[in-house]
C-alpha cells in the first residue's frame, strides 16, 4: 500500500482499524461492539479452557478433511477439464452454477441426505471450497503452452506422466491461487456447517455466546477465525510468489 508515494506496511492498516474499534467500543455506542482491549482479555481467558480446545479440535478436523477432499478432487478435475473439451463442456456449466449459487441454501439438502453428523459438515466445507479450486486449475491447464504438450507426445509420455510431470507443474500458479481462495472459503463453510447442521465445535460456541449476548466472547472467537483466515491467505500468497517462475517457464 502506498500513500503520497510512501510505502506503508499492511500492518498499519490493521493498527488503524484496531484503534477505531477500540475508540468505538470505549464510547459504548452499542453493546454489540465491545472494546478491542476487553475482547483480547476475554480471548486469553477462554483460549486455555477445555471447552475452547475441544471446539477447536472438532472444527479443525472437519476443516482439514473438507479441504483435503476439495484439493484431491478439484485439482485433477480442473486440469482434466482444461485438457479435454468434451469433459469441459459437460462439467463447466455445473461448476459455474455452484460458484455463483447461494451455497448456504444448499446445506439443508446435504443435511437431509447425510444426516446431522460430521459427514455433513465435511461435505459443507467441500461445497464451499471445491468449485473455485476447479476453476483455477482449469484456467492454469488451459494456459499451458501447446509446445509442452507436443514435447510430451514426442517423447512417448503416457497420459499419467504428462499429467504429473507437465500439466500439474505448469498450471501450479493458478492451482495455488485456487487453493488459497478455497482455504478461505472453507473457513466460512465449516462454521456455517456447524451452525446449521449440528451445533458443535465453534458453531456451538457461537450459538452459546450469541444467545446469551456474550459479545466479548463472540468477538474473541471471531478474532481467532479472522486471524486463521489471514494466516492461510498470507501463507499461500507467499508460496505463490515463490513459484512465480513457473508462469514464465510454461510459455
Amino acid at each position: 500500500m502506498q500513500i503520497l508515494g510512501y510505502r506503508i506496511p499492511n500492518a498499519v492498516s490493521l493498527l488503524l482499524w484496531a484503534t477505531v474499534w477500540e475508540i468505538v467500543g470505549q464510547a459504548r455506542i452499542t453493546i454489540l461492539l465491545p472494546p478491542l482491549s476487553s475482547t483480547l482479555v476475554r480471548l486469553l481467558e477462554i483460549a486455555p479452557t477445555e471447552t475452547f480446545m475441544t471446539a477447536l479440535g472438532i472444527t479443525a478436523q472437519a476443516y482439514l478433511l473438507g479441504v483435503g477432499i476439495s484439493i484431491l478432487i478439484g485439482v485433477p478435475l480442473g486440469i482434466v477439464m482444461g485438457r479435454s473439451a468434451l469433459i469441459d463442456r459437460l462439467i463447466l456449466p455445473w461448476v459455474s452454477l455452484f460458484v455463483s449459487a447461494p451455497l448456504t441454501a444448499l446445506v439443508p439438502v446435504i443435511m437431509v441426505l447425510f444426516g446431522f453428523g460430521e459427514t455433513t459438515i465435511v461435505l459443507t466445507v467441500v461445497l464451499f471450497a471445491i468449485w473455485i479450486i476447479i476453476l483455477d486449475a482449469r484456467a492454469g491447464s488451459r494456459g499451458i503452452s501447446q509446445s509442452l504438450t507436443e514435447m510430451a507426445r514426442s517423447y512417448g509420455a503416457t497420459r499419467w506422466q504428462a499429467f504429473t510431470k507437465i500439466y500439474l507443474w505448469a498450471a501450479l500458479p493458478e492451482i495455488l491461487a485456487g487453493i488459497r481462495l478455497g482455504l478461505v472459503r472453507a473457513v466460512k463453510g465449516v462454521i456455517i456447517g456447524q451452525l446449521l447442521v449440528s451445533v458443535i465445535g465453534f458453531g456451538y460456541l457461537f450459538e452459546i455466546y450469541s444467545s446469551n449476548f456474550l459479545m466479548e466472547h463472540m468477538w474473541a472467537l471471531l478474532l481467532v477465525l479472522f486471524f486463521f483466515a489471514y494466516l492461510l491467505d498470507a501463507g499461500m500468497g507467499e508460496l505463490e510468489r515463490r513459484i512465480d517462475y513457473y508462469s514464465a517457464a510454461r510459455h
